[in-house]
């Protein structure tokens, strides 16, 4: 009996010992680090870049995450032949805090999930969000929706939230909720925390009392700590909260207020001047207003381009938030300083991706969108905030996406159309 207890122990030992050796080796698989060492990868970037230190991830999704606060960046990585899985790294050297479990998206095979990153208070999620139908029936079908695995930063603890859907959805995270809206009225809000899922009939988006303009082809733009973020043609609210007209720059046509891209705190604004005013057929206001409370913080005046943008530039801003740029458009907005960077016919536009904590702005000159610029279009530059100054870099430089706590990121795509995550450490 003694003998065959023993032999049990034994067995019962060998058994925990190979379940711990399966689990160890599933956290190693989930931790498999990026190349911490230097990335491999050496691209043509500006000279404050030291493309000897950071690090670089392969075959990464097209997107990535930033949580600023703590320093992680987030992006998805292929875990099986359909499956993917978030893996999120530390900035500054681009080891692995945690990897979340594989997961199949609603996607057409082979396409990596879309990312997005948001906050409510002071808890930062990252999203990993699809759309179609698990029955492989197409976008235009029944049966489709959004799906979103929202993780925590700090542990990684994922939620799934699954939102009936039937039109091409737009996903953002720029407020304290996850939007989901169709380029119109239609909308849908997700908590990050508890999942919830809220929407606001057209009927209810609290229209602005003698507002006509507001009634006319109404859109969600965005969520904030006061409500939702609406347009209408020319002006635009917060729902229950400020209304744009009270809130126009001076000398402003006040009912022509168009907002064009928006942050977590901002929304850059297109205003016309009065009519009669002695600029009115030449040059436009754009302002930056805070989010809480409608009044701007910073302005600057262009002169009208030739033909408008059918989809106006997002908003970058630094990871300190002292400055934003959009498009042509540059703003320090701690020393209340607007540029506009155009030829005195108004032609010629720099497109700015871009800018980091010591004001350095970069973009490119000639390119149609952030993305072309991105993507080696056009003739790259950067600007000097404190000065306002263009410079040409050289033709075949590399832009960077984003900077955070001292290393910028950059795409790359190699020869087998694989895209490439890389983090040059910023040069000292």
């Amino acid at each position: 009996m003694s003998m065959l207890g023993g032999l049990g122990i034994l067995l019962l030992l060998l058994l925990l010992s190979m379940c711990d050796a399966g689990e160890a080796a599933e956290e190693a698989k989930k931790k498999k680090p990026v190349k911490v060492s230097g990335p491999a990868t050496k691209l043509t970037v500006p000279s404050n870049y030291d493309t000897a230190l950071g690090w670089e991830a392969p075959d990464a999704s097209a997107e990535y995450a930033l949580a600023q606060s703590s320093g992680l960046v987030g992006y998805v990585e292929r875990a099986g032949e359909f499956q993917y899985r978030l893996r999120v790294v530390e900035a500054k050297t681009g080891t692995t805090k945690w990897a979340g479990d594989p997961f199949r998206p609603l996607s057409a095979p082979g396409s990596f999930p879309r990312l997005l990153s948001v906050s409510k208070g002071d808890r930062q999620y990252f999203v990993a969000w699809s759309y179609g139908s698990t029955a492989g029936e197409g976008l235009n079908s029944t049966g489709t929706f959004v799906s979103l695995d929202i993780y925590d930063t700090t542990d990684g603890n994922r939620r799934r939230v699954e939102v009936p859907w039937s039109d091409a959805p737009i996903v953002t995270g720029t407020g304290p909720g996850i939007l989901i809206a169709d380029g119109k009225a239609k909308n849908a809000v997700v908590d990050p925390e508890t999942g919830e899922v809220s929407s606001t009939p057209a009927d209810k988006l609290g229209y602005p009392s003698g507002c006509t303009n507001c009634r006319t082809l109404p859109e969600v733009l965005g969520v904030t700590d006061k409500g939702l973020l609406v347009g209408g043609v020319q002006e635009f609210w917060i729902r229950g909260g400020w209304f744009s007209r009270t809130v126009a720059p001076s000398g402003a046509n006040a009912t022509s207020g168009l907002p064009t891209a928006v942050t977590s705190k901002h929304v850059l604004a297109r205003w016309h001047h009065a009519p009669k005013a002695k600029k009115a057929a030449t040059h436009e206001i754009w302002a930056v207003h805070a989010l809480d409370t409608g009044k701007i913080v910073v302005q600057a005046e262009c002169r009208r381009p030739t033909i408008a943008p059918s989809e106006y530039p997002a908003a970058a801003v630094s990871p300190d938030g002292r400055y934003l740029v959009s498009g042509a458009l540059a703003f320090d907005l701690k020393e209340k300083k607007g540029y506009c960077f155009e030829d005195p016919d108004g032609s010629n536009r720099l497109t700015l991706v871009s800018v980091g904590d010591e004001g350095i702005v970069y973009g490119a000159a000639g390119a149609r969108s952030a993305r072309d610029a991105l993507a080696g279009a056009g003739a790259p530059l950067t600007v000097d905030m404190f000065t306002g100054e263009p410079e040409l870099l050289e033709p075949n430089m590399r832009l960077p996406q984003a900077e955070t706590l001292g290393i910028g990121l950059f795409r790359w795509t190699d020869a087998k159309d694989r895209r490439h995550l890389i983090a040059y450490r910023i040069a000292e």
